[in-house]
């Protein structure tokens, strides 16, 4: 049942008279093109998440990880995405095909600032293209390319809140079900067990990387 809440904002004066206008430094940061700067940050980044939308407006954000770099940078307005074998939902993939719109967020381990790129993205299945984001031989079947219409660097506000780079912070005592049991109570499959989803998540985690 949907909340009734209370002082619901719902306009943009009303947030932008509780949160204020950005300065003039923040509305020029953005910038409509891959520059050097933007090139050295993809070039080290090894993970990113991807964010999506479907024709309804439902919202998806998939991580996306390889060796730094693992994001081609084919022009100054074009990045290509290789996609990986993953569980083959292929979430991502069908809303672009619904709403090409797209937001990427790069980070880099250890460092607090992040990249932000906004574009239209389009599937491909060009050889040509895909055997040059190849590992150990093997070459995506499709990849992404984003045409960029937004980059821009965002503060570190929140990697510092959350300490998110700092291990001394880190948790020693994880409280969380190990990810086979979680899968296996939200599937409710009769038959499928733990251990089986254990060793499939194993498997695949040790032979179906690429």
């Amino acid at each position: 049942m949907k909340e009734e809440w209370k002082s619901v904002i719902s306009t943009e004066a009303q947030l932008r008279k509780l949160n204020g206008e950005p300065s003039e430094m923040v509305k020029r940061k953005v910038i409509s093109y891959v520059d050097k700067h933007v090139t050295d940050f993809i070039q080290e980044s090894p993970f990113l998440v991807l964010s999506t939308a479907n024709s309804e407006g439902k919202c998806d954000a998939s991580p996306r990880g390889d060796g730094p770099g693992f994001v081609h940078i084919l022009n100054e307005k074009q990045l290509l995405i290789p996609d990986r074998p993953g569980n083959k939902r292929m979430d991502s993939m069908l809303n672009i095909m619904a709403n090409p719109h797209v937001g990427l967020l790069f980070l880099i381990p250890g460092l607090g600032e992040t990249l932000r790129v906004n574009g239209v993205a389009t599937i491909i299945a060009d050889d040509d293209l895909l055997k040059n984001t190849s590992v150990n031989e093997k070459v995506p079947t499709v990849g992404i390319v984003v045409d960029v219409e937004e980059c821009y660097i965002h503060c570190a506000k929140s990697i510092i809140r959350s300490h998110l780079w700092q291990p001394e912070s880190w948790s020693k005592d994880i409280d969380v079900a190990p990810a086979a049991k979680i899968v296996k109570d939200h599937a409710n499959m009769e038959g499928l067990s733990e251990r089986n989803v254990g060793d499939r998540l194993k498997e695949s985690y040790t032979k179906r990387l690429y």
